[in-house]
């Protein structure tokens, strides 16, 4: 049986880790890995552009593949389930559905959700009903938008950040702080290859922390 090309990869990665092939030094053509591990060029191809989209290796074209200086994995962006992550707390998630209106093909959304009954993050969104015209039909109400889009709307790219901002008065209101809190908020798109999926502003509660794993 051939060699598959997460095999490979997991060997590669494996050399690289353990300083068997050294930063900034060339790895052996895909010519020569193929026969070392009884497998297609194209499977060796695969195997090193997936660590090269990662950030362990550099490829350039009749320069040969070398591995980075300093190997660092890409962050990749994902869209986060805010009912998993006020589970993983420890804690049980709601939501509340507070308007829903349509203007064209936008639908705006806005919805509060909640960590043991009390505020969790403020959702102002928007949804391209032109890209996603299933929404236009979703209920909205047992099943929050952010999750709904998850599970229905595959994202190609997009962006995202963070930033401090004061409490607008809809803030106040419904994270119960004074206006002008400073907050952590998040703004995000997310894109199909047809055009952009979804836009949203999340203002989270005060105190709100946020945990990456790298």
């Amino acid at each position: 049986m051939s060699t598959g090309w997460q095999t490979v990869q997991a060997e590669v990665l494996r050399r690289i880790q353990n300083r068997d092939w050294p930063p900034g030094g060339l790895i052996p053509g895909e010519v020569a890995l193929a026969r070392e591990f009884g497998c297609a060029r194209a499977t060796v191809n695969r195997a090193l552009q997936a660590l090269a989209d990662d950030g362990w290796l550099e490829r350039r074209r009749r320069a040969g593949t070398r591995v980075a200086l300093s190997p660092l994995r890409r962050a990749q962006m994902s869209v986060a389930v805010l009912r998993k992550e006020v589970e993983a707390l420890g804690k049980t998630y709601g939501h509340r559905l507070l308007s829903r209106k349509v203007t064209g093909d936008l639908l705006s959304l806005q919805t509060l959700h909640q960590a043991d009954g009390t505020a969790y993050g403020l959702e102002d969104r928007e949804i391209d009903l032109t890209h996603m015209p299933a929404a236009a039909s979703a209920d909205f109400t047992t099943l929050s938008a952010n999750e709904w889009l998850v599970q229905n709307a595959p994202f190609d790219h997009g962006n995202m950040s963070y930033m401090s901002e004061g409490a607008t008065a809809s803030d106040a209101r419904h994270l119960d702080c004074p206006e002008g809190t400073p907050l952590l908020i998040l703004y995000r798109e997310t894109f199909s290859e047809a055009g952009r999926i979804t836009r949203v502003r999340l203002a989270h509660a005060p105190g709100h922390v946020v945990r990456l794993q790298i």
